[in-house]
């Protein structure tokens, strides 16, 4: 009876490159299973935010069950697993696929293999996957399908004689897929006698339920009322709701092996549950984890301060928010002497940071500054001592330090011929090394090379899509430390070190990044520092003089303050603007309010600020 269930369920995720098509395709399946009302459909349906829309990227998992009839008359049960599309969350695009049985890989016919789908294939080999090849926007006039078809099989070693050519977005050729994953994705394997099991790929958390983690049963069955055991961090709970996804949570009496859905318990605390980890009964002493699981550590660090300080409290409770529906993103309070209080936030790499940063300002209308980003580094002490450090501001003094080591990443960049030579100088500015050249035919190489991980955090990919005019895709891999000669670079402001302005550079590049940094802070403190100023109105009719005592130090000026005009309250207001360097002098105007001051000037009109009252 469970191998006739178990024959019927087809587990599998989409992988591809960024905007190849995958989540257009998931809205065709959603659409021809009937799985979401007519009226309900929307495009890149299981892309619950509005930056994922707007990138066309996903960033946060969303399992779906679907029913579909397949041609032998069975009703067959798809799970799909939409999976993360960046290098960033590769954990959880390893988690997601330790969950499934096969895999769409999705490759535009236009643009061909990419660097993404080349490391998407390595990792789906790694966890034993069925690849179905899928080749996606065939309509469009520049789609190269032969060509593309012996990039699959050459590059990437996989047999293109089921490959199916569609398009996601009319529908055309998405049924042939349908039926391609019945005959070739291999059901769930049998499960374990007397053993409920099953992996956590996901998790998010409600406001009303606590920490909702999603599930794939690999052995037994998980109904309401169970006690489970989470190996990982060894926590004992009771299961008070079952359910899948369709694509809202819907309960369901319980989850068998083989299935996909989530599992409402008594966890409050997100991080009491953990991606990969794996659920047992709560009487079984001797099961055995799933293999894969790791704890996701942080590789990027940079400091988020509130613009207004004001705003600490709510900064707080928002970072709180996102923490609680992103367990990889870590955060602890810091205080800088430049910024004043904030928080020293860590993230799994530039994506990451760039999406909670633009998620602080949309969704929680907040004005933050972030700091230089920095990565983890290892700091080895002449006593033995090993430091892991990912603020240089705790840097040890350089007396004491034997060696530094950095993390460095394995890239793949993909570029057309002609390019080659601007990006292998572009890596060898980085400090990079090029280990490997690959032709994939005869306009595209790829090249294999070593980076620290430090310089590709600022504008490494813009100067990457210029030289290459925008044809060029990169991904990359974590692998270890090296040992290399970096310094602490501190920037002055009246002889004092401001934290906030610290980075760790390498010797060489210490000289030219401080001198850069150095002239973008003058143009900042003299061409658009704001001035906060307190202007009074003169016995000059129609005329209203403003006075301001200090540049970057906003202040009412003491003269003001200490003859505030009679029955005219000073008035209070911030002014951004562009300014050159002040002239001194107050401006003829009768009355007893004539006195000198540092009065600003505009770039524009030359004018002091005499403002029509």
């Amino acid at each position: 009876m469970e191998t006739e269930y178990l024959a019927t369920i087809r587990n599998f995720c989409i992988i591809a490159h960024i905007d190849h098509g995958k989540s257009t395709l998931a809205d065709r399946m959603l659409e021809l299973t009937g799985t979401v009302e007519a009226r309900l459909l929307r495009d890149q349906l299981l892309d619950s935010m509005d930056l994922e829309r707007e990138r066309g990227i996903t960033i946060k998992s969303h399992p779906v069950t679907m029913r579909y009839r397949g041609a032998d008359g069975l009703v067959y049960e798809y799970n799909l697993l939409d999976t993360p599309g960046h290098v960033d969350f590769t954990y959880e695009v390893s988690r997601s696929m330790a969950a499934c049985e096969g895999a769409l890989l999705v490759v535009d016919a236009s643009q061909g293999v990419e660097a993404q789908t080349v490391a998407n294939v390595y990792l789906a080999l790694e966890n034993d996957l069925e690849i179905i090849p899928v080749l996606n926007k065939v309509d469009l006039p520049n789609a190269n399908v032969p060509e593309t078809l012996r990039q699959i099989k050459e590059v990437l070693g996989i047999d293109t004689r089921d490959v199916c050519a569609i398009s996601a977005k009319t529908g055309e050729g998405v049924p042939q897929v349908m039926e391609i994953i019945r005959r070739l994705v291999p059901p769930p394997p049998a499960s374990l006698p007397r053993l409920n099991r099953a992996l956590i790929f996901d998790s998010i958390y409600d406001a009303y339920r606590g920490v909702v983690p999603y599930v794939r049963v690999m052995d037994g069955v998980l109904r309401t009322g169970d006690r489970i055991r989470f190996l990982g961090v060894n926590s004992t709970t009771e299961i008070k709701e079952v359910g899948i996804f369709s694509p809202k949570f819907t309960p369901v009496p319980a989850l068998r092996a083989g299935q996909v859905g989530y599992l409402v318990t008594t966890i409050k605390e997100p991080r009491e549950i953990m991606v990969g980890d794996t659920l047992v009964n709560a009487e079984s002493s001797a099961a055995k984890p799933l293999p894969g699981f790791k704890k996701i550590h942080p590789m990027v660090f940079s400091g988020l301060y509130p613009v207004n300080t004001a705003d600490y409290e709510k900064l707080k409770a928002c970072l709180e928010r996102l923490g609680l529906n992103d367990s990889a993103f870590t955060f602890q309070t810091e205080s800088s002497v430049a910024l004043g209080f904030g928080f020293r936030c860590g993230f799994l790499g530039l994506l990451h940071l760039e999406i909670v940063q633009e998620r602080l300002r949309r969704e929680y209308d907040l004005d933050i500054i972030s700091t230089y980003p920095a990565v983890v580094y290892h700091v080895h002490m002449k006593s033995g001592e090993m430091l892991t450090i990912d603020n240089p501001t705790h840097l040890p003094d350089a007396t004491r330090i034997d060696h530094i080591e950095e993390p460095v990443i394995r890239a793949s960049i993909i570029c057309h011929n002609e390019h080659i030579g601007d990006l292998m100088k572009l890596i060898m500015d980085r400090r990079g090394s090029v280990s490997q050249t690959d032709s994939l035919d005869t306009r595209r190489v790829m090249l294999t090379c070593t980076i620290p991980l430090n310089e590709i955090l600022i504008n490494f990919y813009d100067y990457l899509k210029s030289i290459s005019h925008g044809y060029a895709s990169m991904d990359y891999e974590y692998s270890g430390y090296m040992a290399s000669d970096l310094v602490k670079m501190d920037i002055l402001l009246n002889g004092e070190p401001v934290d906030a302005f610290s980075a760790m550079i390498h010797r060489t590049r210490a000289d030219s990044r401080g001198r850069q940094m150095c002239k973008a802070l003058k143009e900042v403190g003299t061409a658009a520092a704001p001035v906060v100023y307190c202007g009074m109105r003169s016995k000059m009719p129609g005329m209203y003089a403003t006075c301001v005592e200090t540049w970057l130090t906003p202040g009412c000026c003491r003269l003001c303050a200490m003859k505030s005009p009679p029955r005219q309250p000073s008035r209070m207001a911030t002014i951004h603007g562009s300014w050159n360097r002040p002239q001194t002098g107050w401006p003829d105007a009768p009355g007893k309010w004539r006195h000198l001051a540092l009065l600003p000037r505009c770039v524009k009109t030359s004018r002091c600020w005499w403002w029509p009252w």
